[in-house]
């Protein structure tokens, strides 16, 4: 299946993109207009910045795998002191 037609469900979601000049890149899809494709991308600190690729230097798009991970176990209760007189 080409990338295209993953667009909308894609949109406002975390996506890896693979180029055809072998590079990667990686954010969150913001739209697909004009024959760009628009990804919200992250620089530093506090930094963000919506950088465009052409729709013909795709290879491929996918989503963020799932990062689920169980929550840790419940801690034991402490144990109750002796009683002392």
């Amino acid at each position: 299946m080409p990338w295209s037609y993953k667009v909308p469900y894609l949109l406002g979601k975390p996506v890896g993109i693979s180029l055809k000049n072998g590079q990667g890149v990686s954010g969150v899809l913001c739209s697909v207009y004009d024959g760009q494709v628009y990804v919200m991308e992250y620089l530093y600190h506090t930094q963000f910045a919506t950088k465009h690729y052409p729709v013909n230097a795709i290879q491929d798009m996918n989503p963020f795998p799932s990062s689920y991970m169980p929550p840790p176990p419940p801690m034991p209760y402490p144990q109750p002191r002796p009683f002392r007189s």
